[in-house]
């Protein structure tokens, strides 16, 4: 799907910031805003937006990110507050949120801190609520093992960021990316990368590093393990069993939450709704539907 063609629409947030953000199905199901991963790129998730289309479904540019103003500050907190803004713009009242990655942790965030605002979370990739210590390691090393024979070119490009030109800043996220898919053939494992990184918006470092560093600040608290515990709402967690980040990650994740559903998709990986669609449909669509027969 071409970026460009996809109408979107301008959200002021509270603070004067201009967020892009687009309607990108209107099916007779009930609404979800979906939320990106990063931080710091911009939305990607045509392809589960497409296998939801029986629902009405939300796509926007986190701030500083991709069609969205380039502007801070950056943190959970006020991508929390963004998010909600993009929930007043289109009139929603209730929603579903999908997030992934990254985007899973800010749907996590901002069902704790809105609960009525949500009908139900599904968590897609996330890595938990733990210490990244408990996965980081593990994950560095496979991550480095599916680079292959272009391992060299990716740390030559890494070594060299705030030199690099834009089509060396987009070739190295090309790099970086292509290891997120499970396909054993890296040919088309760097297509797909080449379609995420297409039309390409460059990457906010300022954004990922900021809120990165906050992420781990904040994690592994006894605060956060009891709000998780205390959330009413039912969630949804979708892994890829083949994703480079353990997903040993999300189980402390799992065991807070009082209500709480996981699907793990044979043989997919970072993005399991590109190598198991079928698989995400249905486990997704079975989820929401369950959210539409609670609400009657």
């Amino acid at each position: 799907m071409d970026e460009t063609a996809v109408p979107g629409e301008a959200v002021l947030t509270d603070d004067g910031i201009r967020l892009w953000a687009a309607r990108a199905a209107d099916g007779p199901g009930g609404p979800v805003i979906l939320c990106h991963g990063g931080p710091g790129i911009w939305d990607t998730l045509e392809e589960p937006a497409a296998l939801l289309r029986e629902h009405r479904v939300f796509r926007w540019d986190q701030r500083g990110c991709g069609r969205s103003q380039r502007s801070g500050p950056y943190s959970t907190e006020r991508s929390v507050a963004d998010l909600d803004a993009v929930r007043r713009h289109f009139g929603l009242e209730r929603m579903a949120l999908l997030g992934h990655s990254w985007g899973a942790r800010l749907a996590l965030s901002y069902a704790l801190a809105r609960p009525a605002r949500v009908s139900g979370l599904i968590y897609v990739s996330g890595t938990g609520i733990d210490d990244d210590s408990t996965w980081h390691p593990a994950y560095k090393e496979t991550f480095r093992g599916r680079l292959g024979g272009h391992r060299e070119r990716w740390e030559e490009l890494r070594d060299r960021r705030g030199d690099r030109t834009e089509a060396e800043d987009r070739e190295f996220a090309v790099l970086q990316w292509s290891v997120d898919f499970a396909d054993r053939d890296r040919r088309r494992a760097l297509e797909r990368a080449e379609a995420m990184a297409t039309p390409w918006f460059g990457v906010n470092y300022a954004c990922n590093a900021t809120i990165t560093a906050e992420l781990r600040r904040t994690s592994a608290t006894d605060g956060l393990r009891d709000r998780c515990a205390a959330l009413g709402l039912p969630v949804l967690i979708v892994d890829g069993e083949n994703d480079i980040r353990p997903r040993r990650a999300v189980d402390s994740l799992e065991r807070a939450l009082p209500d709480v559903t996981r699907t793990t998709l044979p043989g997919a990986g970072h993005m399991p709704w590109s190598e198991d669609p079928e698989g995400f449909r249905a486990a997704a669509g079975a989820f929401l539907a369950r959210l539409r027969g609670d609400s009657r």
